[in-house]
């Protein structure tokens, strides 16, 4: 019997032969079984047979791809050999990674052998028209294009829903390069999404579903691919839970030219202003009598019955003259201002405890059937399409008759409070955009490790609107920074902290969509952002008991960023959105010119 020393140096003498071999393999492989497993290459009817039957749309995946010693080195020469760049938007949270399309035979060919033959592989002529069988493709519908690179999830990262439709892409496919037995407590699976049709029975437009209704875990050596197809093929990357990094290689192969229907693909979607969610037309009207403001010499006022109404749900210091003008100055520099500890304490005290308790009773873990339909009970429901949005909204005509519940406290709220005469006279005031001529709202939750909304063009609004969102998180509602700066260490929270970081999603960001695209036309949101990206016009943190003002032209996009799953807890939040008059700013226009 061997013992393990002779063992370990048998395999040393075994991986340098196979390495010397690998690196005397023609660039172009011509014997895949050199490679590929012999079971992927010798079951394409079996495989083509559960292809075209599988479900939500036709798609594969083999459970093991490579001989374990190739794609091992691989994986190895690919960690070792490579630099990550952090990457985010509304749509993703991603290390990006190698990018094997830049690889030359000159200087990677030796350096990483494995990569080098990894990519030839994929993309030589005998595999890609084994692809091209099991998705009963015509022959020679693949060219060699190569578009493949390697993208690192760590923990919280993730990739929102979308059909992978650009250009001439025709087949996705992915290869897990994860750790050994990974579990679906430690997420990260690709997550398949069913479609529903877009409008009435007559329309040939789809939209995917709120909820996946297939996931696939990342297991290492495993292959998954699909024919992309527009408004069909909408799948996403769930979020990584675990603290094992989501090590894949993610590429497509091409076609000679784009798939019919690029106008149902999703990036056309969100850049479809005609798609318009809401539109002016579609804010309640009403009218404010003449005599509600009245003006003093510094033009500020409320009248006593304003105040008296208004103090029952808010802070006393937000109603004195001085607050008032301090308040009214920051807008008018800033078109935004954060009004935090805005309600008063009793009030804001019951819903914390609500919140707590309901995250904790809805909480289901990701091994349950009704994961993504955690919540939606008691007038809450699962709002979509997943590639523009999930949330749940409370959809309630009237808040019940001793509110106990979030839902019916927030409702309570948005029509008592912020619906009623004296808190829009309030907002005239504070931003001196005059009398709101309208509004619209919700009371919404984005449940941690689920939800979220995406910038798209549907959200342009044809004229400038004025944002009010008081928001509901757990934490204090301090300003970190300014709690910072003054030492009182004993008043900074540690979910006030967590929030402000932005590391876990929740905040409220605001983009711009004013770039033109070349050949007209706006353009797409934005692929990432940054501190320093000129796109991005505002980004507010999630805080508790804040009201966010913000005025948003009709250029300006927003979204919430998904909230993550280590979140302290779900974000509440009612979103008002009234319009204002514009003939003011129509005069400032005309001065200009």
């Amino acid at each position: 019997m061997e013992n393990g020393q002779d063992t370990r140096e048998r395999s040393k003498v075994d991986d340098d032969r196979e390495t010397k071999r690998l690196r005397e393999v023609d660039p172009t492989p011509s014997n895949l079984k050199d490679f590929v497993l012999p079971e992927v290459l010798d079951t394409v009817e079996q495989m083509k047979a559960v292809y075209m039957t599988s479900v939500p749309y036709k798609h594969a995946w083999f459970p093991k791809v490579f001989h374990s010693s190739f794609i091992d080195k691989a994986i190895d020469e690919i960690q070792h050999n490579s630099k990550v760049n952090f990457k985010e938007s509304d749509l993703f949270r991603v290390y990006q990674s190698m990018d094997l399309a830049n690889l030359t035979e000159e200087e990677h060919a030796q350096s990483m052998p494995n990569v080098w033959n990894l990519r030839n592989v994929l993309y030589s002529t005998e595999w890609r028209k084994h692809i091209e069988k099991i998705c009963g493709l015509e022959e020679g519908t693949l060219i060699d294009k190569v578009d493949c690179a390697c993208n690192c999830h760590i923990e919280g990262c993730h990739l929102l829903c979308h059909d992978d439709v650009i250009g001439t892409r025709k087949v996705s496919y992915i290869i897990y390069m994860t750790e050994e037995n990974w579990t679906v407590e430690e997420g990260g699976a690709l997550e398949l999404y069913g479609r529903v049709q877009d409008g009435d029975d007559d329309s040939d437009e789809y939209v995917p579903e709120a909820v996946p209704a297939k996931t696939v875990l990342p297991i290492r050596n495993s292959m998954a691919f699909f024919v992309v197809e527009p408004g069909v093929s909408f799948h996403a990357v769930q979020e990584v839970f675990g603290n094992r990094p989501r090590l894949s290689l993610q590429g497509w192969y091409h076609a000679a030219v784009p798939p019919m229907g690029m106008e149902n693909a999703t990036l056309q979607q969100l850049k479809d202003k005609d798609s318009q969610d809401v539109s002016i037309e579609t804010f309640q009207s009403y009218l404010v009598p003449e005599v509600a403001v009245k003006v003093n010499d510094d033009g500020i006022s409320l009248s006593e019955s304003d105040k008296i109404f208004l103090s029952k749900f808010i802070q006393a210091t937000y109603l004195q003259p001085d607050s008032i003008k301090e308040i009214k100055k920051r807008f008018e520099d800033e078109s935004s201002v954060q009004l935090r500890e805005f309600l008063h304490d009793e009030i804001i005290e019951r819903i914390n405890e609500q919140i707590t308790r309901e995250d904790v009773e809805d909480f289901k873990p990701i091994t349950d059937a009704d994961y993504y339909r955690q919540g939606v009970k008691d007038g809450w429901t699962l709002t979509g399409p997943s590639h523009k949005q999930r949330y749940l909204e409370f959809r309630r005509d009237k808040p019940a008759d001793n509110p106990t519940s979030v839902g019916d406290m927030m409702i309570l709220l948005k029509m008592e409070l912020l619906e009623s005469q004296p808190f829009r006279r309030y907002l005239a005031i504070l931003t001196s955009l005059g009398e709101p001529l309208g509004f619209i709202g919700s009371a919404r939750r984005f449940r941690r490790g689920l939800d979220y909304t995406v910038a798209h063009h549907g959200l342009l609004m044809d004229e400038s609107v004025l944002d009010a969102t008081l928001c509901f998180v757990a934490g204090r509602g301090k300003d970190v920074q300014t709690e910072m700066e003054e030492m009182e260490e004993d008043k900074i929270h540690e979910d006030d902290v967590k929030w402000q970081s932005g590391d876990l999603g929740g905040f409220e960001c605001y983009i711009s969509a004013d770039v033109e695209e070349e050949g007209g036309g706006p353009a797409a949101p934005a692929d990432e952002y940054n501190e320093e990206d000129d796109t991005e016009l505002l980004s507010v943190s999630a805080s508790n008991n804040t009201l966010n003002l913000v005025y948003r032209d009709e250029g300006t996009m927003r979204f919430v960023k998904y909230v993550g799953s280590k979140a302290p807890s779900s974000r509440y939040d009612i979103a008002m959105v009234y319009s204002v008059d514009q003939t003011e700013e129509e005069e400032e226009e005309s001065e200009e010119i």
